[in-house]
């Protein structure tokens, strides 16, 4: 044993053969003990777990902790730099509904938002909901699904106080705060109203944590909530919401590539639900409402980066759809809003976002231009559909995050509010740029870096580089004051933009799915190599960093390139994919058989997870120095995916070298709640990668900095 390991007990896991066969191929899974067999109780419960699991999770926990003993300091001056680059009393910028504003603000010192709303035209404010004291009782804590009612009078919030994802909701009076109902619970946070403002529609989960009916609650009434759809399909996903108008809500049956929306009329809330178009394999489709007409987002027709089409409300099918805006393939169209004037449309095009403005009276459209090479870009489509308003936020990663309005007749913006870094940032000391790394099949892979101009580009420099490459998902190259934390002690910071994502449109997607998944993470490894042989940095100074599927990928290079890599960063890690995929009793299983195949009934696709699974990939090698994370009430990534790698990498590692898994007791898939307590893990992970690599600290210590005044995981389905 070597100094990496020598100065605490290493935990091992008993191993306890569990044999299986599939397609006449034979399995053994040593460590399935750690999986819980009352895992859906401990989810609600977590002192229901069985003592001899806690007994070994925690001990992995000591011994984590004893490991990064030498790094308590260090992960003190992470804490207090990154708490030093967010506003304490920072405030939302007002959303207008009606002759209201509503927004969010926090409290010095507080870990929660406070929701208020004020008079439109100015008027004294009031405290809708103070997160900071509805959480006080909690470890965990977390609103979601705010929605105040259409007249303004009640506020519905779901909170969730376990980390797994399950909500109770709450209905207040807004004007004295008064609760009015809390019979609502296990949902899945997606609320919204009808347009009289007296029954609430939502979402209810089911046994296995997955969304199952939409109901109807008669807010304040002792009858029994309405069925409106009960999904009995396991593969799908059911999500809620509404038209920029309001004037339905949407019902959508859906998994990762196929969609169904059924209109709800919101001033006819007891009307059934109509259909706008039968589900067909592989067709996905959006809605909103204009005007007596639909506005359809679609990949029908052969339409891989989507167009657009219309149909009469009352007449919604395939058969009358009219095309208004074409398929252009390489030009993905990712999100359209139809407010009264206007239609807008969030696009992509060259890995670059950017947003098209069309006139409804006449076709005419501009799109809003953008100077920098590489940056995020998003639309907030905020509560008013007669308005020539649109609001969206921008940042790059040099540049903290800004949100304009903009004046779509006058074709003007007006910033609004600039992300505030009160320790200091100035953007000059920082260089961004966006290369492409030549990839096994001759494609090529956008990378986005960060890095400070004192850093040397001669292979001497420490690099962090973060994939994630699943569902179609974007990792946008947007700020993160929390990554100059390690581009200050002169890391480069790096985010390939793999296949699995849809940044070079959706067939970057497809290349990433499925049978050919191993493209996200040959991807990576060439990205990494580029990386090396341009001089960012060079082989065996590079730190992987992937969360949930990209912690996959994180499993998956660890095995394909151990030597490339000094270390990796795996959070809540979905690396045991064949028996999780394999497991139709699990939350997201059969929802993400598109997603990755389905091998109880196929053996190719069988065959293909088994190929690339971390887990089952895990052999008698030296691995890189690996920091796992977990939840222990996560339902997405359950908490035995990472304690089972763990403990067969310690098994099989013949290098002796640095593997760490931490799990949080009490908390989910996206670990901690509040604004300050999830830094605690972001310093961890990065004090992880700052002791293996040496990297020195800053001249002048950040929580220095921060004192002087001179110098801010829709309804979409769920993912891992």
């Amino acid at each position: 044993m070597n100094l990496e390991t020598s100065r605490a007990r290493v935990p091992c896991a008993a191993r306890r053969p569990v044999n299986s066969i599939h397609h006449g191929i034979a399995r053994v899974d040593d460590y399935a003990w750690l999986r819980a067999s009352n895992w859906q109780a401990v989810i609600r419960d977590p002192a229901l777990l069985d003592p001899e699991i806690k007994a070994y999770l925690e001990a992995e926990n000591a011994y984590a902790q004893a490991m990064l003993a030498d790094t308590e300091a260090l992960q003190a001056n992470l804490i207090a730099e990154m708490k030093g680059r967010i506003k304490e009393d920072d405030a939302g910028v007002p959303a207008y509904d009606g002759a209201f504003a509503y927004y969010t603000r926090y409290l010095m010192g507080g870990q929660h938002p406070l929701f208020c709303r004020q008079p439109r035209n100015g008027g004294d404010e009031r405290i809708l909901l103070d997160g900071n004291a509805l959480a006080e009782p909690h470890a965990y804590f977390r609103i979601a699904g705010f929605a105040h009612s259409p007249d303004h009078s009640l506020v519905a919030y779901a909170v969730d106080t376990k980390g797994s994802e399950l909500y109770t909701v709450n209905v207040i009076e807004a004007d004295t705060g008064t609760l009015i109902d809390s019979r609502i619970a296990d949902s899945n946070g997606a609320l919204e109203w009808s347009a009289d403002s007296r029954h609430l529609f939502y979402v209810w989960t089911d046994d296995e944590y997955r969304p199952r009916r939409l109901l109807r609650h008669a807010v304040g009434s002792e009858a029994a909530d309405v069925l409106v759809h009960d999904q009995c399909d396991p593969g799908c996903f059911l999500g809620l919401g509404a038209t920029q108008d309001r004037r339905f809500l949407l019902l959508s049956v859906h998994d990762h590539e196929t969609a169904e929306i059924s209109l709800i009329d919101a001033a006819d809330p007891g009307a059934a639900p109509r259909l706008v178009a039968a589900r067909e394999p592989e067709h996905d489709y959006a809605v909103d409402h204009h005007d007596g007409r639909l506005i359809i987002l679609t990949n029908s027709g052969g339409a891989e980066d989507y167009r657009i089409v219309e149909a009469p409300v009352a007449a919604p099918g395939r058969d009358h759809w009219r095309e208004i805006e074409p398929h252009r393939p390489g030009r993905l169209i990712l999100d359209v809003v139809a407010y009264k004037d206007f239609l807008v449309r969030l696009e992509r095009e060259d890995g670059l976002p950017r947003i098209v403005v069309r006139r409804f009276s006449d076709g005419e459209e501009h799109a809003i231009a953008f100077a920098e090479a590489a940056y995020a870009l998003g639309i907030s489509a905020g509560y008013e559909y007669d308005t020539p308003t649109l609001r969206f936020t921008y940042s790059s990663m040099t540049t903290p995050a800004q949100v304009f309005d903009y004046d779509m007749s006058k074709r003007t913006r007006e910033l609004r509010k600039t992300q505030e870094i009160p320790s200091g940032h100035d953007p000059s000391r920082y260089v961004t740029r966006r290369v492409m790394a030549p990839a096994t099949d001759g494609e090529t892979v956008p990378v986005s870096l960060l890095f400070s101009k004192e850093t040397k580009l001669d292979g001497s420099a420490r690099l962090l580089l973060y994939g994630y490459g699943a569902y179609g998902m974007t990792i946008p190259a947007g700020f993160s004051a929390n990554a100059l934390s390690l581009v200050d002690r002169g890391f480069v910071y790096a985010i390939a933009h793999v296949r699995g994502g849809k940044d070079k449109g959706y067939r970057w997607y497809k290349d990433g799915k499925r049978a050919k998944k191993m493209n996200s993470f040959s991807d990576f490894i060439a990205a990494a190599e580029f990386l090396a042989a341009e001089g960012y940095t060079s082989p065996g100074r590079i730190v992987a960093h992937g969360s949930s599927a990209g912690g996959m990928l994180m499993g998956a290079v660890a095995n394909m390139a151990p030597d490339l890599f000094l270390g990796i960063v795996a959070e809540v890690p979905f690396v045991d994919v064949l028996t999780t995929i394999l497991d139709a009793s699990l939350p997201l299983t059969p929802p993400e058989w598109p997603e990755w195949g389905n091998p109880t009934e196929s053996e190719a696709d069988y065959r293909t997870i088994a190929a690339y699974s971390p887990y089952d990939n895990v052999r008698a090698q030296t691995y890189p120095r690996i920091l796992a994370l977990a939840g222990l009430t996560d339902p997405r990534v359950t908490y035995w995916e990472p304690a089972k790698w763990v403990a067969k990498l310690r098994a099989l590692d013949t290098g002796d070298r640095l593997i760490l898994l931490r799990t949080n007791m009490e908390a989910g898939h996206a670990g901690a709640s509040g604004r300050f307590e999830r830094l605690r893990e972001v310093a961890l992970a990065y004090a992880f990668a700052l002791k293996i690599s040496g990297a020195a600290e800053p001249p002048t210590p950040a929580y220095e900095a921060a004192a002087n005044p001179l110098t801010l995981r829709g309804n979409a389905a769920r993912t891992r």
